[in-house]
């Protein structure tokens, strides 16, 4: 896959941490819109919980791969609650550093051979290429942190995804033992748009 950075790369870090960014770094959209991204904190438990208000009951259904009427304390709580090696949610914000627009969590084996990624954006602020251009800083940030692989399962419902990260160059399969998921996987280690 040849896939343009439109973002500054990520600075370096003074943390010990593979995948955390010390400070928002800003993204800007192919259509102009423009946003910013950091690693989840503790602080950010309310403004997640506003921000799952925002996202479809489909989007839930289709994040969380199951029929769920809102997101609890507990799932709060594992969402803000990350080691920021094996696992890190990264938050999509406006530009006002506040609205809290997407997230994307990002949990990897032991290894990091594979890590699964999934990704829910706010229904106000869909349609304007930030799933793109979100997924493609999250896959970079992957890469830098030794993650070889990254794979999405999906419903097949969820055709909106399936096209971007198939367009992306991730490889799409049927998942094994459940007719209605869809595994993509894209390799870090061919796939480098910094190559």
């Amino acid at each position: 896959m040849s896939v343009s950075t439109k973002h500054p790369k990520a600075p370096q870090h003074k943390e010990n941490h593979d995948l955390i960014v010390s400070k928002s770094i800003p993204l800007t959209t192919r259509s102009g819109f423009e946003f910013h991204v950091r690693p989840v904190t503790p602080s950010d438990e309310e403004g997640l919980a506003e921000f799952f208000n925002h996202v479809t009951k489909d989007d839930l259904r289709f994040r969380f791969l199951s029929p769920i009427p809102e997101v609890g304390k507990e799932m709060l709580s594992y969402l803000i609650n990350v080691d920021h090696d094996h696992k890190e949610d990264f938050l999509a914000l406006d530009i006002d550093d506040k609205t809290i627009i997407a997230s994307a969590m990002i949990g990897a084996n032991e290894d990091k051979s594979v890590a699964e990624v999934a990704i829910v954006v706010h229904s106000d602020y869909k349609h304007r290429g930030m799933s793109w251009t979100f997924l493609e800083y999250v896959a970079s940030e992957a890469r830098r942190s030794g993650i070889k692989k990254l794979q999405s399962i999906e419903s097949r419902e969820n055709h909106a995804a399936i096209e971007l990260e198939r367009e992306m160059g991730f490889t799409a399969k049927s998942y094994p033992g459940d007719a209605t998921l869809m595994l993509l996987e894209f390799d870090l280690t061919t796939n480098n748009p910094d190559a």
